[in-house]
């Protein structure tokens, strides 16, 4: 079963490449899902671009200006130009792909829309979005001075491919805002999803997030629709299904996980196995030190308790004990406005902290945040307004 399962694995990335390879020169409706874009987005755009647009979903409305974002799987572009608007001039966006048909019509179309919206700010890099360090136009152009013609030169080629990655990353380490895909991550053959979401929390910049729309099923897809080439590159038999998609981030290190958009009805169902688009937000920077600075935190409800990705669980109403790292991250998106901080009444330096228990769950109480022998008395205060107006 292995060895037929690698074998369609073969013949499923070629029938990805030709089959958007034909699509980059006829339009193919079958290969995308009904979405509706910001109009006036689409207005720079040209029609050989919007009518190759093949996806499933919007990630562009989850970007913001100034931004550097990486678009997976970019195709002819349309992404990437919204994206480009939006960002603006202080912004950058990064399209990879490996159709170097679909890339010609992005490349191609680049100017005009440059030109429209009055700065350049798109570029599109050949890639794989499994390996976003490998630039496969540098590997090339090495290629074309020693040609691949017996195993020593393959072993050599193994060693070229790791310089270009160490020595010219076609993406840094940390250098990217958020990365975004629009039905692309389900095309990645199954061996190397792994490494795409290693991948995707490597460029990001801590503090980073991923807005990612796919195909997913309601059920496990059996072998032998996987193997189908057809379904594969159809976006089909290829889908994660959707708790594993979400455990996916979850494994790559990222959290706060969000289904921000989940498409009620499906868009295909094979076999009485559902698939349809979700939408999800995942987000990096919960890596650190745990340190003890005496903080606090409150969950406000409405849900009894809730528990973190780190498993630090919050009882509604509670002060629950938590490191620095975590103080601070609850008050970040997503979730911000569920937690009330409560810091010490003195603060701890950074450099006395000691290192704070993240693996059990425990009460701040009140006198350890006020510190010893705080006996305060105060008057009522003149008034109980904010500056806002809002009184209590």
């Amino acid at each position: 079963m292995q060895h037929s399962t690698n074998g369609f694995t073969t013949h499923g990335e070629t029938s990805v490449r030709e089959r958007y390879s034909a699509a980059a020169q006829t339009v193919e409706p079958a290969l995308c899902c009904p979405v509706d874009y910001r109009q006036d987005l689409l207005a720079p755009i040209p029609e050989e671009v919007l009518e190759k647009d093949y996806g499933c979903g919007d990630p562009s409305r989850h970007v913001r200006p100034g931004e550097t974002v990486v678009d997976l799987g970019s195709g002819a572009g349309k992404l990437c130009f919204i994206m480009a608007q939006v960002v603006g001039s202080d912004g950058q966006v990064i399209g990879v792909d490996c159709n170097r048909e679909m890339m010609a019509v992005a490349r191609a179309n680049a100017p005009t829309v440059s030109r429209r919206i009055g700065y350049d700010n798109v570029m599109f890099r050949y890639g794989m979005i499994q390996d976003l360090r490998l630039d496969l136009e540098a590997l090339s152009r090495e290629l074309s001075e020693q040609p691949v013609q017996d195993a020593d030169a393959w072993l050599a080629l193994r060693s070229l491919e790791d310089r270009l990655r160490s020595e010219t990353p076609m993406i840094s380490d940390e250098s990217v805002d958020c990365v975004v895909s629009n039905c692309v991550l389900n095309l990645v053959r199954s061996q190397d999803r792994r490494q795409l979401f290693t991948e995707i929390f490597r460029v990001l910049k801590r503090g980073g997030r991923a807005a990612i729309s796919d195909i997913v099923s309601d059920e496990e897809v059996p072998q032998r629709l996987r193997r189908d080439p057809d379904l594969w590159s159809g976006c089909i038999s290829g889908a994660f299904r959707e708790d594993k998609f979400l455990e996916a981030f979850e494994d790559a290190g990222f959290h706060g996980l969000e289904v921000i958009k989940r498409q009620p009805e499906p868009w295909r169902t094979v076999e009485g196995i559902e698939f349809r688009s979700i939408t999800v937000m995942a987000h990096k920077g919960k890596q650190g030190p745990c340190l003890e600075r005496k903080q606090a935190v409150i969950y406000r409800g409405p849900y009894r308790k809730v528990e973190d990705d780190d498993g630090h669980v919050f009882p509604r109403g509670q002060r629950i004990a938590v490191c620095d790292k975590t103080y601070h991250l609850l008050q970040k998106e997503p979730y911000d406005g569920a937690f009330d901080p409560v810091p010490p009444r003195e603060e701890v330096p950074p450099d006395d902290a000691q290192p704070f228990n993240c693996r059990r769950t425990a009460s701040r109480s009140p006198s350890e945040t006020k510190g010893d022998g705080y006996s305060a008395t105060t008057e009522a205060t003149e008034s109980c307004c904010d500056d806002a107006g809002q009184c209590c």
